[in-house]
Protein backbone atom coordinates (compact mmCIF):
# COMPACT_ATOMS: atom_id res chain seq x y z
CA UNK A 1 0.00 0.00 0.00
CA UNK A 2 1.22 3.37 -0.46
CA UNK A 3 1.73 6.03 2.19
CA UNK A 4 1.15 9.63 1.33
CA UNK A 5 2.74 12.39 3.94
CA UNK A 6 0.34 14.98 4.23
CA UNK A 7 0.42 18.55 6.16
CA UNK A 8 -2.21 18.21 9.80
CA UNK A 9 -4.62 20.68 7.88
CA UNK A 10 -7.78 20.27 8.34
CA UNK A 11 -9.04 22.37 5.53
CA UNK A 12 -7.67 19.77 3.30
CA UNK A 13 -8.99 16.19 2.45
CA UNK A 14 -6.80 12.54 1.28
CA UNK A 15 -7.83 10.19 -0.88
CA UNK A 16 -9.18 7.65 -0.68
CA UNK A 17 -12.00 9.62 1.22
CA UNK A 18 -13.41 6.13 2.16
CA UNK A 19 -10.98 3.70 2.13
CA UNK A 20 -13.47 0.46 2.56
CA UNK A 21 -15.48 -1.14 -0.09
CA UNK A 22 -17.65 1.22 -1.65
CA UNK A 23 -17.94 -0.18 -5.38
CA UNK A 24 -20.10 1.91 -8.22
CA UNK A 25 -20.38 5.11 -6.43
CA UNK A 26 -23.35 7.57 -7.84
CA UNK A 27 -24.16 10.62 -6.02
CA UNK A 28 -25.86 13.86 -5.91
CA UNK A 29 -26.79 17.08 -4.36
CA UNK A 30 -30.48 17.61 -3.25
CA UNK A 31 -30.17 21.56 -1.53
CA UNK A 32 -27.26 21.38 1.04
CA UNK A 33 -26.89 17.84 1.49
CA UNK A 34 -25.10 15.54 -0.98
CA UNK A 35 -26.45 11.57 -1.48
CA UNK A 36 -24.65 8.78 -2.68
CA UNK A 37 -25.30 4.74 -3.75
CA UNK A 38 -23.10 1.67 -3.63
CA UNK A 39 -23.86 -1.61 -5.64
CA UNK A 40 -24.55 -3.92 -2.73
CA UNK A 41 -24.05 -7.39 -5.33
CA UNK A 42 -25.53 -10.60 -3.16
CA UNK A 43 -25.39 -8.62 0.18
CA UNK A 44 -28.83 -7.59 2.09
CA UNK A 45 -30.26 -5.00 2.63
CA UNK A 46 -28.73 -3.73 -0.31
CA UNK A 47 -28.08 -0.24 -2.00
CA UNK A 48 -26.52 1.80 1.37
CA UNK A 49 -28.07 5.11 1.24
CA UNK A 50 -24.65 7.95 2.12
CA UNK A 51 -25.50 11.65 3.05
CA UNK A 52 -22.72 14.17 3.75
CA UNK A 53 -23.00 18.13 4.06
CA UNK A 54 -19.65 18.16 2.58
CA UNK A 55 -18.55 15.83 0.03
CA UNK A 56 -15.84 14.70 2.49
CA UNK A 57 -17.15 12.68 5.21
CA UNK A 58 -20.26 10.23 4.97
CA UNK A 59 -22.30 8.68 7.02
CA UNK A 60 -24.31 5.88 6.24
CA UNK A 61 -28.30 6.51 6.96
CA UNK A 62 -30.25 3.45 5.59
CA UNK A 63 -30.60 1.32 2.45
CA UNK A 64 -33.09 1.41 -0.16
CA UNK A 65 -33.01 -2.12 -0.80
CA UNK A 66 -34.48 -4.50 2.16
CA UNK A 67 -33.36 -7.32 0.15
CA UNK A 68 -32.58 -9.31 -2.96
CA UNK A 69 -35.95 -10.74 -5.41
CA UNK A 70 -36.84 -13.85 -5.93
CA UNK A 71 -36.30 -14.22 -2.29
CA UNK A 72 -36.02 -18.52 -3.15
CA UNK A 73 -33.57 -18.01 -5.30
CA UNK A 74 -31.35 -15.23 -2.44
CA UNK A 75 -32.19 -17.29 0.03
CA UNK A 76 -28.35 -18.70 -0.50
CA UNK A 77 -25.51 -16.25 -1.02
CA UNK A 78 -25.31 -15.63 -4.73
CA UNK A 79 -22.04 -14.31 -5.07
CA UNK A 80 -21.04 -11.98 -8.00
CA UNK A 81 -25.38 -11.80 -8.47
CA UNK A 82 -27.66 -9.02 -7.14
CA UNK A 83 -27.69 -5.23 -7.56
CA UNK A 84 -24.67 -4.26 -10.08
CA UNK A 85 -24.23 -0.24 -10.39
CA UNK A 86 -26.77 1.81 -9.61
CA UNK A 87 -27.75 5.42 -10.28
CA UNK A 88 -29.49 7.97 -7.82
CA UNK A 89 -31.47 10.97 -9.11
CA UNK A 90 -33.68 13.70 -7.49
CA UNK A 91 -37.08 14.33 -9.72
CA UNK A 92 -40.51 15.67 -9.29
CA UNK A 93 -39.97 15.94 -5.53
CA UNK A 94 -38.72 12.25 -4.78
CA UNK A 95 -35.58 10.28 -5.13
CA UNK A 96 -35.12 7.74 -7.66
CA UNK A 97 -32.85 4.78 -7.47
CA UNK A 98 -31.99 2.48 -10.73
CA UNK A 99 -30.06 -0.35 -10.31
CA UNK A 100 -29.50 -3.25 -12.40
CA UNK A 101 -30.03 -6.85 -11.83
CA UNK A 102 -27.59 -8.60 -14.59
CA UNK A 103 -29.68 -11.96 -14.75
CA UNK A 104 -33.49 -9.92 -14.80
CA UNK A 105 -33.28 -6.28 -15.81
CA UNK A 106 -33.46 -3.67 -14.03
CA UNK A 107 -35.38 -1.93 -11.14
CA UNK A 108 -36.59 0.89 -9.92
CA UNK A 109 -36.62 1.96 -6.16
CA UNK A 110 -38.14 5.85 -4.80
CA UNK A 111 -38.57 7.74 -1.78
CA UNK A 112 -39.40 11.01 -0.52
CA UNK A 113 -36.95 10.43 2.24
CA UNK A 114 -33.47 9.44 1.04
CA UNK A 115 -33.79 7.65 4.55
CA UNK A 116 -36.83 5.87 3.66
CA UNK A 117 -39.15 3.99 3.35
CA UNK A 118 -38.26 3.26 0.04
CA UNK A 119 -40.88 1.25 -2.83
CA UNK A 120 -40.35 -1.98 -2.93
CA UNK A 121 -38.27 -2.71 -6.55
CA UNK A 122 -40.40 -2.35 -9.74
CA UNK A 123 -39.26 -3.78 -13.41
CA UNK A 124 -38.32 -1.04 -15.92
CA UNK A 125 -36.62 -3.26 -18.34
CA UNK A 126 -36.76 -7.14 -18.56
CA UNK A 127 -33.40 -8.28 -19.75
CA UNK A 128 -30.56 -10.19 -19.32
CA UNK A 129 -27.29 -8.60 -19.04
CA UNK A 130 -28.44 -5.24 -18.79
CA UNK A 131 -26.33 -2.93 -16.52
CA UNK A 132 -25.43 0.20 -15.15
CA UNK A 133 -28.58 2.39 -15.95
CA UNK A 134 -28.67 5.86 -15.42
CA UNK A 135 -32.21 8.16 -16.31
CA UNK A 136 -32.00 11.67 -17.84
CA UNK A 137 -35.03 13.92 -17.52
CA UNK A 138 -35.09 16.32 -20.38
CA UNK A 139 -35.69 19.76 -20.45
CA UNK A 140 -38.41 19.46 -22.87
CA UNK A 141 -40.46 16.02 -20.78
CA UNK A 142 -38.56 13.54 -22.37
CA UNK A 143 -37.22 11.17 -20.35
CA UNK A 144 -33.92 8.64 -21.49
CA UNK A 145 -32.01 5.74 -20.04
CA UNK A 146 -28.41 5.22 -20.34
CA UNK A 147 -27.13 1.26 -19.64
CA UNK A 148 -24.25 -0.63 -20.60
CA UNK A 149 -24.19 -4.69 -21.30
CA UNK A 150 -23.08 -7.72 -19.34
CA UNK A 151 -20.88 -10.09 -22.01
CA UNK A 152 -21.41 -12.64 -19.36
CA UNK A 153 -25.34 -12.60 -19.62
CA UNK A 154 -26.33 -10.64 -23.13
CA UNK A 155 -23.23 -11.73 -24.70
CA UNK A 156 -22.13 -8.33 -25.99
CA UNK A 157 -20.26 -5.55 -24.01
CA UNK A 158 -18.31 -2.54 -24.99
CA UNK A 159 -21.60 -0.76 -25.62
CA UNK A 160 -23.89 1.87 -24.45
CA UNK A 161 -27.37 1.78 -25.50
CA UNK A 162 -30.23 4.91 -25.03
CA UNK A 163 -34.01 3.81 -24.17
CA UNK A 164 -36.38 6.26 -24.21
CA UNK A 165 -38.66 5.87 -21.29
CA UNK A 166 -41.81 7.24 -19.28
CA UNK A 167 -40.90 10.00 -16.82
CA UNK A 168 -42.37 7.76 -13.94
CA UNK A 169 -39.91 5.18 -14.94
CA UNK A 170 -42.12 2.36 -15.33
CA UNK A 171 -41.89 1.92 -19.16
CA UNK A 172 -39.65 2.33 -22.31
CA UNK A 173 -41.85 4.70 -24.74
CA UNK A 174 -39.24 3.70 -28.15
CA UNK A 175 -36.80 1.23 -28.87
CA UNK A 176 -33.26 1.25 -27.65
CA UNK A 177 -30.01 2.61 -29.31
CA UNK A 178 -26.92 1.57 -29.18
CA UNK A 179 -25.01 4.88 -28.79
CA UNK A 180 -21.81 4.77 -27.96
CA UNK A 181 -19.57 1.18 -29.67
CA UNK A 182 -16.52 1.21 -27.85
CA UNK A 183 -15.05 -1.62 -30.43
CA UNK A 184 -14.97 1.61 -32.67
CA UNK A 185 -12.82 3.57 -30.60
CA UNK A 186 -9.14 2.86 -30.49
CA UNK A 187 -8.10 1.17 -27.58
CA UNK A 188 -11.34 0.77 -25.78
CA UNK A 189 -12.12 -2.03 -23.96
CA UNK A 190 -15.19 -2.65 -21.13
CA UNK A 191 -17.25 0.55 -22.06
CA UNK A 192 -19.37 0.88 -18.72
CA UNK A 193 -20.95 2.92 -15.89
CA UNK A 194 -22.44 5.41 -17.96
CA UNK A 195 -24.18 8.54 -16.08
CA UNK A 196 -26.38 10.58 -18.01
CA UNK A 197 -26.41 14.63 -17.59
CA UNK A 198 -27.46 17.27 -20.16
CA UNK A 199 -25.20 20.94 -19.44
CA UNK A 200 -25.32 24.20 -21.40
CA UNK A 201 -27.95 21.99 -23.93
CA UNK A 202 -25.31 19.50 -24.66
CA UNK A 203 -25.90 16.00 -23.72
CA UNK A 204 -22.89 14.19 -21.85
CA UNK A 205 -22.48 10.52 -20.73
CA UNK A 206 -19.48 10.35 -18.52
CA UNK A 207 -18.25 6.77 -18.67
CA UNK A 208 -15.49 4.76 -17.72
CA UNK A 209 -13.07 2.13 -19.99
CA UNK A 210 -10.32 -0.13 -20.07
CA UNK A 211 -11.79 -2.37 -17.17
CA UNK A 212 -12.13 -1.65 -13.39
CA UNK A 213 -8.43 -2.06 -12.23
CA UNK A 214 -6.91 -0.97 -15.53
CA UNK A 215 -9.23 1.98 -17.41
CA UNK A 216 -9.89 5.46 -17.25
CA UNK A 217 -12.16 8.07 -17.24
CA UNK A 218 -13.86 9.44 -20.46
CA UNK A 219 -16.48 12.28 -21.49
CA UNK A 220 -19.14 12.02 -24.32
CA UNK A 221 -20.68 14.92 -25.55
CA UNK A 222 -23.64 15.46 -28.36
CA UNK A 223 -26.10 17.33 -29.53
CA UNK A 224 -28.53 15.07 -29.23
CA UNK A 225 -28.97 12.18 -26.70
CA UNK A 226 -28.50 9.29 -29.47
CA UNK A 227 -25.28 10.70 -30.81
CA UNK A 228 -23.14 10.78 -32.79
CA UNK A 229 -21.11 11.45 -29.80
CA UNK A 230 -16.88 12.96 -29.23
CA UNK A 231 -15.13 11.88 -26.63
CA UNK A 232 -12.07 12.94 -24.84
CA UNK A 233 -10.57 10.72 -21.84
CA UNK A 234 -10.60 13.12 -18.64
CA UNK A 235 -9.10 11.58 -15.94
CA UNK A 236 -6.70 8.10 -15.97
CA UNK A 237 -3.55 6.86 -13.81
CA UNK A 238 -0.87 8.20 -15.12
CA UNK A 239 2.30 8.69 -12.74
CA UNK A 240 -0.18 8.51 -9.52
CA UNK A 241 -0.69 5.14 -7.15
CA UNK A 242 -4.38 5.57 -8.02
CA UNK A 243 -5.00 2.74 -10.31
CA UNK A 244 -8.42 2.78 -12.42
CA UNK A 245 -9.91 5.75 -12.02
CA UNK A 246 -13.15 4.19 -12.28
CA UNK A 247 -16.75 4.76 -12.90
CA UNK A 248 -18.12 7.63 -10.75
CA UNK A 249 -20.57 10.80 -10.32
CA UNK A 250 -20.34 14.37 -11.23
CA UNK A 251 -22.02 16.69 -8.60
CA UNK A 252 -21.83 20.62 -8.15
CA UNK A 253 -21.81 21.28 -4.27
CA UNK A 254 -24.14 24.48 -5.11
CA UNK A 255 -21.14 26.66 -4.38
CA UNK A 256 -20.33 27.26 -8.18
CA UNK A 257 -17.81 24.34 -7.41
CA UNK A 258 -17.65 20.92 -9.25
CA UNK A 259 -16.65 17.39 -8.18
CA UNK A 260 -16.14 14.35 -9.16
CA UNK A 261 -16.44 11.19 -7.10
CA UNK A 262 -15.22 7.51 -8.56
CA UNK A 263 -13.84 4.32 -7.06
CA UNK A 264 -10.02 2.63 -7.03
CA UNK A 265 -10.21 -1.39 -7.08
CA UNK A 266 -8.03 -2.02 -4.31
CA UNK A 267 -8.34 -5.67 -4.70
CA UNK A 268 -8.73 -7.47 -1.24
CA UNK A 269 -9.80 -3.72 0.17
CA UNK A 270 -12.27 -3.42 -2.35
CA UNK A 271 -13.40 -0.73 -4.30
CA UNK A 272 -12.66 2.59 -2.46
CA UNK A 273 -13.86 5.80 -2.92
CA UNK A 274 -11.84 8.90 -4.23
CA UNK A 275 -12.80 12.49 -4.59
CA UNK A 276 -11.53 15.11 -7.63
CA UNK A 277 -11.75 18.44 -8.41
CA UNK A 278 -13.60 19.48 -11.45
CA UNK A 279 -13.71 22.40 -13.75
CA UNK A 280 -14.62 23.06 -17.18
CA UNK A 281 -11.92 24.30 -20.17
CA UNK A 282 -12.15 27.26 -22.98
CA UNK A 283 -13.63 24.08 -25.22
CA UNK A 284 -16.52 23.15 -22.44
CA UNK A 285 -14.85 19.97 -21.74
CA UNK A 286 -14.32 18.50 -18.22
CA UNK A 287 -11.34 18.84 -16.34
CA UNK A 288 -10.54 16.50 -13.01
CA UNK A 289 -7.93 15.91 -10.90
CA UNK A 290 -4.89 17.44 -11.22
CA UNK A 291 -5.85 18.82 -14.77
CA UNK A 292 -8.28 21.28 -13.26
CA UNK A 293 -4.70 23.20 -11.77
CA UNK A 294 -3.05 22.84 -14.83
CA UNK A 295 -1.31 19.52 -14.62
CA UNK A 296 -2.27 16.15 -16.39
CA UNK A 297 -5.78 14.71 -16.16
CA UNK A 298 -4.75 12.44 -12.99
CA UNK A 299 -5.97 11.74 -9.81
CA UNK A 300 -4.87 13.99 -6.41
CA UNK A 301 -3.61 12.44 -3.66
CA UNK A 302 -4.96 15.26 -1.38
CA UNK A 303 -6.93 18.94 -1.82
CA UNK A 304 -8.06 21.61 -0.13
CA UNK A 305 -11.68 20.15 1.20
CA UNK A 306 -14.99 21.55 -0.38
CA UNK A 307 -17.54 23.76 1.59
CA UNK A 308 -15.10 23.69 4.28
CA UNK A 309 -15.38 20.09 5.18
CA UNK A 310 -13.31 17.92 7.17
CA UNK A 311 -12.18 14.31 6.87
CA UNK A 312 -14.15 12.60 8.78
CA UNK A 313 -14.19 8.06 9.29
CA UNK A 314 -12.22 6.68 6.25
CA UNK A 315 -13.67 3.25 6.96
CA UNK A 316 -17.07 1.93 7.01
CA UNK A 317 -16.55 -0.65 9.88
CA UNK A 318 -17.50 -0.11 12.79
CA UNK A 319 -17.48 -1.62 16.52
CA UNK A 320 -20.51 -3.25 17.62
CA UNK A 321 -22.03 -3.97 21.43
CA UNK A 322 -25.45 -5.26 19.76
CA UNK A 323 -27.89 -3.26 21.76
CA UNK A 324 -30.92 -5.07 22.40
CA UNK A 325 -29.53 -7.94 20.39
CA UNK A 326 -29.48 -6.57 16.91
CA UNK A 327 -26.55 -6.02 14.50
CA UNK A 328 -25.83 -2.20 13.67
CA UNK A 329 -26.67 -1.20 10.49
CA UNK A 330 -23.54 -0.98 9.46
CA UNK A 331 -23.80 -5.56 8.79
CA UNK A 332 -25.31 -7.01 6.07
CA UNK A 333 -25.95 -10.38 5.17
CA UNK A 334 -24.36 -12.47 2.62
CA UNK A 335 -27.82 -13.98 1.59
CA UNK A 336 -31.75 -12.51 1.89
CA UNK A 337 -32.27 -11.96 5.73
CA UNK A 338 -33.78 -14.67 7.22
CA UNK A 339 -36.46 -13.75 10.16
CA UNK A 340 -35.49 -16.78 12.47
CA UNK A 341 -31.64 -15.97 12.38
CA UNK A 342 -31.49 -13.50 15.07
CA UNK A 343 -32.79 -14.71 18.53
CA UNK A 344 -34.27 -12.00 19.98
CA UNK A 345 -34.40 -11.33 23.93
CA UNK A 346 -37.93 -11.77 23.52
CA UNK A 347 -37.28 -15.04 21.98
CA UNK A 348 -34.77 -16.23 24.67
CA UNK A 349 -31.93 -14.28 23.82
CA UNK A 350 -29.97 -11.60 25.66
CA UNK A 351 -30.02 -7.36 25.09
CA UNK A 352 -26.34 -6.88 25.55
CA UNK A 353 -24.80 -9.97 22.63
CA UNK A 354 -25.97 -11.39 19.16
CA UNK A 355 -27.86 -14.53 19.49
CA UNK A 356 -27.74 -16.76 16.11
CA UNK A 357 -29.18 -19.63 15.21
CA UNK A 358 -26.97 -21.50 12.63
CA UNK A 359 -28.00 -22.76 9.71
CA UNK A 360 -26.59 -26.10 8.30
CA UNK A 361 -22.91 -26.40 7.28
CA UNK A 362 -21.78 -27.71 4.01
CA UNK A 363 -18.24 -27.34 5.02
CA UNK A 364 -18.08 -23.96 3.77
CA UNK A 365 -18.85 -20.23 5.13
CA UNK A 366 -18.95 -18.92 1.64
CA UNK A 367 -22.10 -21.05 0.72
CA UNK A 368 -23.61 -20.07 4.71
CA UNK A 369 -26.47 -17.65 4.47
CA UNK A 370 -26.65 -16.55 8.18
CA UNK A 371 -23.61 -14.30 7.71
CA UNK A 372 -22.70 -10.98 8.95
CA UNK A 373 -20.31 -8.99 6.67
CA UNK A 374 -18.98 -5.56 7.33
CA UNK A 375 -15.95 -4.05 4.76
CA UNK A 376 -12.33 -4.59 5.82
CA UNK A 377 -10.82 -1.64 6.33
CA UNK A 378 -8.16 -0.44 3.71
CA UNK A 379 -5.37 -0.70 6.08
CA UNK A 380 -4.16 -2.66 9.08
CA UNK A 381 -6.67 -3.22 11.73
CA UNK A 382 -7.69 -5.73 14.34
CA UNK A 383 -11.38 -7.24 14.96
CA UNK A 384 -12.26 -9.26 17.80
CA UNK A 385 -15.40 -10.70 19.32
CA UNK A 386 -16.23 -13.14 22.13
CA UNK A 387 -18.06 -16.34 20.51
CA UNK A 388 -19.54 -19.20 22.28
CA UNK A 389 -22.03 -21.90 22.38
CA UNK A 390 -24.26 -22.43 24.90
CA UNK A 391 -26.51 -25.10 23.08
CA UNK A 392 -24.86 -26.56 20.08
CA UNK A 393 -24.94 -30.12 19.46
CA UNK A 394 -21.37 -31.87 17.80
CA UNK A 395 -21.00 -30.89 14.94
CA UNK A 396 -21.90 -26.97 15.48
CA UNK A 397 -19.01 -24.03 15.06
CA UNK A 398 -19.43 -20.67 15.21
CA UNK A 399 -16.74 -17.70 14.64
CA UNK A 400 -14.95 -14.68 13.13
CA UNK A 401 -13.42 -14.60 9.70
CA UNK A 402 -11.90 -12.82 7.51
CA UNK A 403 -13.77 -13.83 4.31
CA UNK A 404 -13.13 -13.66 0.57
CA UNK A 405 -12.91 -15.98 -2.41
CA UNK A 406 -10.50 -17.55 0.17
CA UNK A 407 -10.99 -17.37 3.95
CA UNK A 408 -9.50 -17.38 7.60
CA UNK A 409 -11.68 -18.29 10.38
CA UNK A 410 -11.30 -18.67 14.33
CA UNK A 411 -13.79 -19.25 17.25
CA UNK A 412 -15.19 -22.63 18.60
CA UNK A 413 -16.15 -26.09 17.37
CA UNK A 414 -18.21 -28.30 19.29
CA UNK A 415 -17.46 -31.88 19.29
CA UNK A 416 -18.10 -35.31 21.14
CA UNK A 417 -15.39 -35.09 23.22
CA UNK A 418 -15.96 -31.64 24.59
CA UNK A 419 -15.49 -27.52 22.99
CA UNK A 420 -12.40 -26.39 21.32
CA UNK A 421 -11.23 -23.32 19.92
CA UNK A 422 -10.45 -23.46 16.54
CA UNK A 423 -8.40 -21.66 13.49
CA UNK A 424 -8.78 -22.84 10.13
CA UNK A 425 -8.40 -21.72 6.58
CA UNK A 426 -9.78 -22.67 3.30
CA UNK A 427 -8.71 -21.78 -0.39
CA UNK A 428 -11.41 -21.29 -3.18
CA UNK A 429 -9.86 -24.49 -4.73
CA UNK A 430 -9.90 -26.26 -1.40
CA UNK A 431 -12.12 -29.40 -1.16
CA UNK A 432 -12.26 -28.75 3.08
CA UNK A 433 -11.24 -26.62 5.58
CA UNK A 434 -7.30 -26.96 7.06
CA UNK A 435 -7.13 -26.77 10.91
CA UNK A 436 -4.68 -24.99 11.56
CA UNK A 437 -5.24 -24.82 15.45
CA UNK A 438 -7.18 -26.76 17.70
CA UNK A 439 -6.96 -26.44 21.48
CA UNK A 440 -9.61 -28.08 23.65
CA UNK A 441 -11.83 -26.15 26.14
CA UNK A 442 -12.66 -25.82 29.79
CA UNK A 443 -15.55 -23.13 28.87
CA UNK A 444 -17.43 -23.33 25.77
CA UNK A 445 -16.21 -19.45 24.56
CA UNK A 446 -13.64 -17.55 23.21
CA UNK A 447 -12.22 -14.25 22.38
CA UNK A 448 -11.15 -14.27 19.07
CA UNK A 449 -8.72 -11.79 17.44
CA UNK A 450 -8.27 -11.45 13.72
CA UNK A 451 -5.57 -9.20 12.97
CA UNK A 452 -4.85 -7.65 9.06
CA UNK A 453 -1.69 -5.93 8.13
CA UNK A 454 -1.74 -3.42 5.24
CA UNK A 455 -0.71 -5.97 2.95
CA UNK A 456 -3.81 -8.17 3.77
CA UNK A 457 -1.47 -11.41 6.24
CA UNK A 458 -4.02 -12.27 8.70
CA UNK A 459 -3.03 -13.35 12.24
CA UNK A 460 -5.24 -14.46 14.76
CA UNK A 461 -5.08 -14.11 19.00
CA UNK A 462 -6.97 -16.46 20.86
CA UNK A 463 -8.29 -15.61 24.38
CA UNK A 464 -9.63 -18.65 26.37
CA UNK A 465 -9.44 -19.79 29.92
CA UNK A 466 -7.45 -17.40 31.03
CA UNK A 467 -4.58 -18.24 28.02
CA UNK A 468 -3.43 -16.11 25.40
CA UNK A 469 -2.86 -18.58 21.96
CA UNK A 470 -1.16 -16.77 19.17
CA UNK A 471 -1.47 -18.64 15.82
CA UNK A 472 -0.12 -17.57 12.33
CA UNK A 473 -2.20 -19.56 9.73
CA UNK A 474 -0.01 -18.60 7.02
CA UNK A 475 -3.03 -16.57 5.27
CA UNK A 476 -3.08 -13.61 3.11
CA UNK A 477 -6.78 -12.25 2.68
CA UNK A 478 -7.74 -11.78 -0.96
CA UNK A 479 -10.87 -10.24 -2.42
CA UNK A 480 -14.58 -11.64 -2.88
CA UNK A 481 -16.67 -11.56 -6.13
CA UNK A 482 -16.56 -8.00 -7.28
CA UNK A 483 -15.96 -7.11 -3.58
CA UNK A 484 -13.49 -7.11 -1.20
CA UNK A 485 -12.72 -8.94 1.46
CA UNK A 486 -15.11 -8.69 4.86
CA UNK A 487 -14.99 -9.09 8.55
CA UNK A 488 -17.59 -11.56 9.15
CA UNK A 489 -19.92 -13.53 11.92
CA UNK A 490 -21.56 -16.81 11.36
CA UNK A 491 -22.86 -19.56 12.99
CA UNK A 492 -22.93 -22.99 11.80
CA UNK A 493 -24.52 -26.91 12.80
CA UNK A 494 -23.96 -30.03 10.89
CA UNK A 495 -26.96 -31.35 8.64
CA UNK A 496 -30.02 -32.61 10.91
CA UNK A 497 -28.73 -31.97 14.05
CA UNK A 498 -30.55 -30.04 16.89
CA UNK A 499 -30.88 -26.40 16.59
CA UNK A 500 -27.43 -24.88 17.09
CA UNK A 501 -27.34 -21.31 19.44
CA UNK A 502 -24.67 -18.86 19.33
CA UNK A 503 -23.89 -15.99 20.98
CA UNK A 504 -21.13 -12.94 20.25
CA UNK A 505 -20.52 -10.30 22.25
CA UNK A 506 -18.36 -7.27 22.59
CA UNK A 507 -17.49 -6.87 18.81
CA UNK A 508 -14.47 -4.42 18.49
CA UNK A 509 -12.91 -3.10 15.50
CA UNK A 510 -9.68 -1.06 15.58
CA UNK A 511 -7.21 0.67 13.11
CA UNK A 512 -3.50 1.21 12.94
CA UNK A 513 -2.43 4.25 12.05
CA UNK A 514 -2.76 5.92 8.61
Amino acid sequence: MVRVNLVDDASRYRNPIIDSDMPDPDAIRVGDRFYLVASSFHRAPGLPVFESRDLVDWTRIGYALERNEPAAWFGLPRHGCGVWAPSIRHHDGRFHIVFPDPDQGIFVVTAENPAGPWTPPRLLLAGLGLIDPCPLWDDDGRTYLVHGWARSRAGRKNVLTVVPVDAGLTTATGPAVDVIDGDLLDGFATLEGPKFHKRDGEYWILAPAGGVATGWQTAFRADSPYGPYRHRIVLSQGDTPVNGPHQGAWVDDGEDGDWFLHFQDRGVFGRVLHLQPMAWDADGWPLMGRAVAGGPAEPVLDHPAPLRGRQGARSLARSDDFADGLPGAHWQWEADPDPRAIVTPEDGGTGDALTLRGSPDGGSIRTLPRVLSQPLPGWSSSSSVDVELPDAAPGARAGIAVLGLDYAWAGVRRTAAGDVAVVAVRGRDDQEERVVASVPLREPRVRATLAVSDDARVRVILHADGARIDVDPQFHAVQGQWVGAAISLFAAGAHGADETIARFAGFRITTGDR
